[in-house]
């Protein structure tokens, strides 16, 4: 599988206690399901975000590793996760910065409105708020802790722009086609841009 095939759950930050548990980032916003899942996948981050390997013949990328889930818990803002197999904190140090990831075939289902922060990494962000559309960038990340709504990271001619993904401002997303078009205030593009200097 490529990055594109993959949704993201959680990332790995320490290990937590003595017993191989591990203290992860939540990159979901169903982090109760974890108590339904029994299998993940670990993918090495480099890996999950390019989707391309090294030169087969000198560096081999590492295969997703699908790990049991004997336990979790929600603990300070992020999740505790414990693998089968994974008894020491030295077992847990060497998943440190793995991507916990699923399928995107047992992603959970959403409504007709809603949409998977992943699937807009990669789209082109169209302001038409104007008489004519015009492209304001790749959206190269999503940053949903920001502030009430996440933030979309893109990657404009000029530099890494800012842009608030708030409903208020969305008219149209188009997965398929790789699009999404949102009708921005005057001057929002001006203010989130990265400063010119001389």
């Amino acid at each position: 599988m490529t990055a594109g095939q993959w949704t993201w759950l959680a990332r790995i930050r320490r290990p937590q206690g003595r017993k191989g548990e591990v203290f992860a980032e939540i990159l979901t916003d169903f982090p109760e399901k974890f108590a339904e899942r029994r299998r993940l996948c670990l993918l090495p981050e480099r890996e999950a975000e390019t989707g391309s390997a090294p030169p087969a013949v000198t560096n081999p990328a590492p295969a997703p590793r699908e790990v049991g889930l004997s336990a979790f818990w929600l603990h300070k803002g992020g999740v505790v996760l414990h693998f089968d197999g994974i008894g020491s904190i030295s077992d847990a140090e060497s998943l440190t910065g793995m991507i916990v990831a699923i399928p995107h075939a047992e992603r959970v289902a959403l409504a007709e409105d809603e949409v998977y922060i992943s699937d807009l990494v990669g789209c082109a962000l169209a302001d038409v708020a104007g008489p004519a559309p015009r492209i304001v960038g790749e959206i190269v990340a999503v940053d949903p802790s920001c502030g009430p709504v996440p933030l979309l990271i893109l990657r404009a001619p000029a530099g890494e722009i800012l842009i608030p993904f708030a409903k208020s401002y969305l008219r149209k997303i188009d997965i398929k086609a790789g699009r999404v078009e949102m009708a921005l205030p005057e001057g929002l593009i001006d203010l989130n841009a990265p400063e010119m200097r001389e």
